[in-house]
């Protein structure tokens, strides 16, 4: 009888020289850029570390947060119900959907903040109801006065949500057109209505393509509020430090003090991102493991 002999295997891992000293010139230039940071007086780290918890900085960062956070919370829910009127068998809303995409999109954020901050002055107030109908001093409707200061705030928030809500209805459109339309199929054939089937079928499935973006849009939306400058007397982080580096003729530390912050925030929303990514991609494997005993 011959008898099986069994061959080892020896694998040899490749070696990547040019990678691994690629990686160390980059360590280098990384390490030689700060030392010398650190000692160029230009970036002045005295008045770094004196005005990076400064209380003004404090709060104008708490601005920003909320700005951010009210924002985007705004922007999701419209974006959802525009994506949702996009693919409605309603004309109507499919229509009025695109319209608004179409103009939010078309037109810089920027632009469309100076136009929210010059509101007060074309309109004084804002009449929701039934116009030219009332009863004596009653009017079916309410009014809604624009004050020259405390509304500010408000009208740079709808700026702000109203143009991310373009972009987060095209995010969450792309979401609903990766469920395959066999779902839908499906639950109408179990007498579910259009409505239903989009909130308790394809929504939670297209959360796991909508969430990547959304995340994103999120940190962006962070970032985007630097220019509420174009809104007046809203002091967010970056009004804030710059009115400090124009007290003290010291731009340099400040700008510094800003990106030290976003960064901070920014880091934050990414790891919150991760695990939200994590929860919602449970049971959806990239990779099929087989295993052959």
């Amino acid at each position: 009888m011959a008898r099986s002999t069994k061959s080892t295997i020896q694998a040899v891992p490749l070696r990547h020289p040019f990678r691994w000293a690629a990686a160390f010139y980059f360590v280098l230039i990384g390490v030689a850029f700060i030392v010398d940071a650190l000692h160029r007086s230009a970036y002045d780290w005295k008045a770094f570390y004196k005005y990076v918890f400064d209380v003004r900085v404090f709060k104008a960062a708490g601005v920003t947060l909320s700005l951010t956070a009210i924002s985007m919370f705004i922007a999701i829910i419209w974006g959802v119900a525009l994506a949702v009127m996009r693919r409605s068998p309603n004309p109507v809303f499919r229509q009025v959907s695109w319209f608004f995409i179409w103009v939010f999109r078309g037109t810089p954020v920027y632009v469309q903040l100076v136009f929210w901050g010059l509101l007060s002055t074309i309109y004084h107030s804002f009449f929701i109801g039934i116009p030219d109908i009332h009863f004596g001093h009653f009017y079916l409707g309410v009014h809604f006065p624009i004050s020259q200061t405390a509304s500010l705030y408000w009208l740079a928030i709808i700026g702000l949500s109203l143009n991310e809500a373009a972009y987060m209805a095209e995010i969450v459109r792309a979401g609903l057109l990766s469920v395959d339309e066999g779902q839908e199929e499906a639950a109408t054939s179990l007498g579910m209505s259009w409505w239903t089937t989009m909130r308790f079928i394809v929504i939670p499935q297209a959360m796991r393509i909508i969430i990547p973006p959304t995340g994103n849009e999120i940190i962006s939306m962070l970032k985007t509020t630097s220019l509420v400058t174009a809104v007046p007397l809203i002091t967010d982080l970056y009004a804030r430090t710059r009115n400090i580096s124009d007290e003290i003729y010291n731009p340099i530390p400040l700008l510094m003090v800003a990106c030290a912050w976003y960064l901070f925030f920014t880091t934050v929303l990414m790891f919150v991102q991760y695990f939200v990514e994590k929860r919602f991609a449970r049971g959806h494997s990239p990779l099929l493991r087989v295993s052959h005993e």
